[in-house]
C-alpha cells in the first residue's frame, strides 16, 4: 500500500484516519478490505516505531485508530445510503391460520 509521506506525523487523528483510508481505497496493491489495510498500516507503524514513537504522537496515532474503527469499520454507518425507488407492487398477505 503507498502511503503519503508526512501522514502518520501530522497532529490530526481525523486528518491520519482519513488520509490511511483514502490511500487504502485507491490502492492496487492491498490483499483485504481498505478499512482492514488501513488499520493494518497504523498498527504497523506504531508497533516499527517502537519505544522511539513520542507518547504524544503515539497517543495521536491510537485515537485516529480509533477514529478509523467508529468511521469506517464494520459498525460503521455509510454516508449516505442510496434511497430506494418505489415500485407500486403490492405485497401478498399470508392469511392467518385457524387454531
Amino acid at each position: 500500500m503507498d502511503i503519503a509521506g508526512g501522514t502518520f506525523t501530522q497532529a490530526n487523528p481525523k486528518k491520519i484516519a482519513e488520509d490511511v483510508e483514502r490511500d487504502a481505497e485507491t490502492s492496487t496493491r492491498r490483499k483485504s478490505s481498505p478499512y482492514r489495510s488501513a488499520m493494518s498500516m497504523l498498527t504497523f507503524y506504531i508497533n516499527r516505531a517502537g519505544k522511539s514513537l513520542p507518547a504524544k504522537q503515539r497517543k495521536v496515532l491510537e485515537d485516529a485508530k480509533d477514529i478509523l474503527r467508529s468511521e469506517f469499520g464494520p459498525g460503521a454507518k455509510p454516508a449516505k445510503a442510496p434511497a430506494r425507488k418505489k415500485t407500486g407492487a403490492v405485497t401478498k398477505r399470508t392469511p392467518k391460520r385457524k387454531t
